[in-house]
Parts: C-alpha cells; sequence; structure tokens
C-alpha cells in the first residue's frame, strides 16, 4: 500500500514538474499567436489595396500573408531583444563596476587589470605592429618593446637616421610607459608576436613563449646577430 502510494506521489510530482517546465513555451506560443494576428490584422488592409484584384481574392493569400506576419513578428522581437540585452547589459556591467570599485582593496587591482584590458585589447593591440628589442635604458642593457609606427613628421625630418617610433612598457603594469624614437639600426626584430610579447611583460619574465631556433642547435645570440 505504501509503495503504491509512493508510486501515486512520484506521478504527480513529475506531472507537476512537466506542467512547469511546458507552461512558459505555451505561454510564449500563445503571445507569439495573438501578436501574429495583430500585426496581420492590422497592417493587412495597407498592403492589400496594392495588391491586383485577382490576387486580393486568391486561395493561397492568407498563408503568405500568415508567413509574412509571422516573420515580421519574430524580426521584431528579434529587434527588441538585441536592444534589450545591450541596453540592460551596459546597466548590469556599469552596477558590477560600482561594486567592484567600492570594494576596499579589490579595487585596485580591479583597477589594474581594467587598464591592462582596456590598453591591450584586441582594437588597440593593432597598434603594435612588432615586438623588438632596444637598448634601454643604458647601452649593453636590452629591453622587450613594440614597435608603433614608422618615424615620420617632424621627429624625423629633423634626424639624420631613419627612425620608428617604440613603446616601452613597464612590468607588470604595462599600461604606463615610455614612448622613444629609436634608430632602425638599433632595433632589433623578435619573431614573437604581440601577444607573446605582453605576456612575457606582464609576467615579468615567467611565462617565455617557445622559439623554434631554441631547439635547432642555433645560439639567441647568433640569430640576433645575423
Amino acid at each position: 500500500m505504501a509503495e503504491d502510494k509512493s508510486k501515486i506521489i512520484t506521478f504527480r510530482n513529475a506531472l507537476l514538474t512537466g506542467l512547469i517546465l511546458l507552461a512558459p513555451l505555451v505561454i510564449s506560443l500563445w503571445a507569439l499567436s495573438q501578436i501574429i494576428d495583430i500585426v496581420g490584422g492590422n497592417v493587412r488592409p495597407i498592403f492589400v489595396v496594392f495588391l491586383p484584384d485577382f490576387l486580393k481574392h486568391a486561395s493561397h493569400l492568407n498563408l503568405l500573408w500568415d508567413a509574412l506576419s509571422t516573420l515580421i513578428v519574430l524580426l521584431m522581437v528579434a529587434l527588441l531583444g538585441y536592444v534589450s540585452r545591450y541596453v540592460f547589459g551596459k546597466y548590469l556591467l556599469s552596477v558590477g563596476e560600482r561594486m567592484m570599485l567600492g570594494i576596499p582593496g579589490v579595487s585596485a587591482v580591479y583597477n589594474t587589470v581594467k587598464q591592462i584590458v582596456d590598453t591591450f585589447g584586441a582594437q588597440k593591440r593593432n597598434l603594435f605592429s612588432k615586438v623588438v628589442m632596444i637598448e634601454f635604458p643604458r647601452k649593453d642593457t636590452w629591453v622587450i618593446a613594440f614597435l608603433t609606427s614608422e618615424g615620420r613628421g617632424e621627429p624625423q625630418a629633423k634626424t639624420p637616421q631613419k627612425i620608428s617610433t617604440v613603446f616601452v612598457p613597464t612590468t607588470p603594469n604595462p599600461t604606463s610607459g615610455f614612448l622613444i624614437l629609436v634608430p632602425d639600426t638599433d632595433i632589433k626584430e623578435l619573431d614573437m608576436s604581440v601577444g607573446d610579447g605582453m605576456k612575457l611583460i606582464i609576467s615579468g619574465g615567467g611565462v617565455v613563449p617557445n622559439w623554434p631556433a631554441a631547439t635547432s642547435g642555433t645560439s639567441p645570440t647568433e640569430k640576433i646577430e645575423e
């Protein structure tokens, strides 16, 4: 007897769970159907007047109009979703950022990470064309830097040598650094990507990208000198 009662309770719970899961779908379909009927009923007279007489009473016109109404409603719903996600998403992001900035200790870390992301995001990363090495702040002391552009304008005009603009970031926070105009003869280009160069700088040299020549028996110094 107790076992039968347990089965009934299990069936009842499963039925209620199914209804709860099905209810949003049924309501959504019903609401969508009502919206399609409203759009179809209000918009149809506008288009019907432009149709030839032989099409106004065609048997397949209702089917075509229902399909068109459904498409219009789906596009409107999708547009509403895009707009709400953009506006609501930005609102949630701003609220979350204010909360992070209000936590003592966390705000400093958050600001640093945010500056790094803003500085080296996908769009701004394109500002750096290559990873290079230059002697800085003195001779025979090398730093990792990013080549930003070739020398031009007044700086190049007033320099006898061909120069390039190089950004030397600080470690481990590369959002600040030094902008240096360096003669091309003093710049050594590296094979690593800009992303690998960023990892190397942010990690303080802890993350060193693989280099094929390192396992080929060729000395890195010989490679650079060549």
